[in-house]
């Protein structure tokens, strides 16, 4: 800094100008002979060389590397880019980063819900080695825990019918270690809740079959109003994640929630989960709610601003997923 007056403006300006432009390479030779710059070699995951730095500063931060490696390969895009939108001209270069082995969204959704449907049945059933060998293949004598046993399964056989016959998924594909992930979350909690929905000791909830069959009215209603917001998602189209149309709802009374919110899809199923919490009065299945209704929130958020940049005209009233609220 002894080269520039900081009293100047104009020296400062043209300064920071030419750190913008030239990232982090060295401009004139430095009068402190002592002074090292590094190199840096930047490889892929397979070791391939992708670029070369020279001259990068000692106090450089890794940000910093990265705005500069940047600069070399441009930043990762999204698939709702418009290419007219991007600082190209009329030709552009693009890099491929190999995820690996992928499969196909329908073939995800169907492995992310046959697990859980298959564990449940297993705890169920007290298969051996779950529980003590004194109630091996037996079941508990409680309805609540019958209902639970129909409910879990209707639920996941409702979305197995969903992703064969309702949905109508892209091209695009999943990462192998991505599905892997999402299947240790969805079959890990499916195992944890059924282990003690299901266990000899489990008593039933506090307040008996009025909280039983009140949140089976609940589980039930979502459920079907689930299923009626993804049969009226099916007649929209979509260009990848851009949609074509605002959805609106119909004569079906499942569908009026669309007054109020962006995704009543993520409302009805945060909902089927909060009443099977009650249901069963289970901590397990409380945090798996939480959890999810986490999730399902970060997704309606996306959403919903997806709807309100595409459509100027996008109904005020509607939030993302919990009503006039969220």
């Amino acid at each position: 800094m002894a080269g520039f007056d900081l009293r100047d403006l104009y020296t400062v300006a043209q300064f920071l100008k030419a750190r913008c432009i030239d990232g982090l390479k060295a401009g004139e030779a430095k009068k402190d002979k002592n002074y090292v710059f590094f190199e840096v070699e930047i490889l892929d995951s397979k070791k391939l060389q992708l670029c070369f730095l020279e001259k990068v500063e000692p106090n450089a931060t890794i940000g910093e590397i990265k705005c500069l490696l940047h600069k070399y390969y441009g930043k990762s895009l999204k698939d709702d880019e418009v290419l007219e939108n991007l600082p190209v001209g009329t030709s552009a270069t693009m890099f491929l980063h190999d995820l690996g082995p992928q499969l196909g969204w329908t073939m995800v959704f169907l492995v992310e819900c046959i697990g859980p449907l298959i564990i449940y049945l297993l705890f169920y059933y007290r298969l051996p080695n779950i529980y003590p060998a004194t109630h091996d293949f037996t079941t508990s004598p409680f309805a609540v825990v019958q209902l639970a046993c129909v409910c879990h399964s209707l639920h996941y056989i409702r979305r197995l019918v969903e992703t064969i016959f309702v949905h109508r998924f892209s091209h695009g594909t999943l990462p192998l270690h991505t599905i892997m992930r999402n299947c240790l979350y969805y079959w890990g909690f499916a195992a944890w809740l059924a282990y003690y929905i299901n266990h000899p000791l489990y008593t039933p909830p506090s307040y008996g079959n009025p909280q039983v069959y009140c949140s089976l009215a609940v589980f039930g209603l979502c459920e079907v109003g689930n299923f009626s917001i993804h049969l009226t998602l099916n007649h929209l189209g979509c260009n990848g994640l851009r949609p074509k149309s605002i959805p609106y709802p119909n004569r079906n009374p499942f569908t009026w929630l669309f007054f109020f919110v962006s995704c009543p899809n993520y409302t009805y199923e945060v909902g089927t989960w909060i009443s099977f919490s009650v249901m069963t009065q289970c901590v397990p299945v409380a945090i798996f709610a939480f959890i999810g209704f986490i999730q399902m929130t970060i997704w309606a958020r996306e959403k919903h601003a997806i709807y309100t940049r595409e459509f100027s005209d996008y109904p005020d009233l509607r939030s993302a997923i919990v009503p006039l609220f969220l």
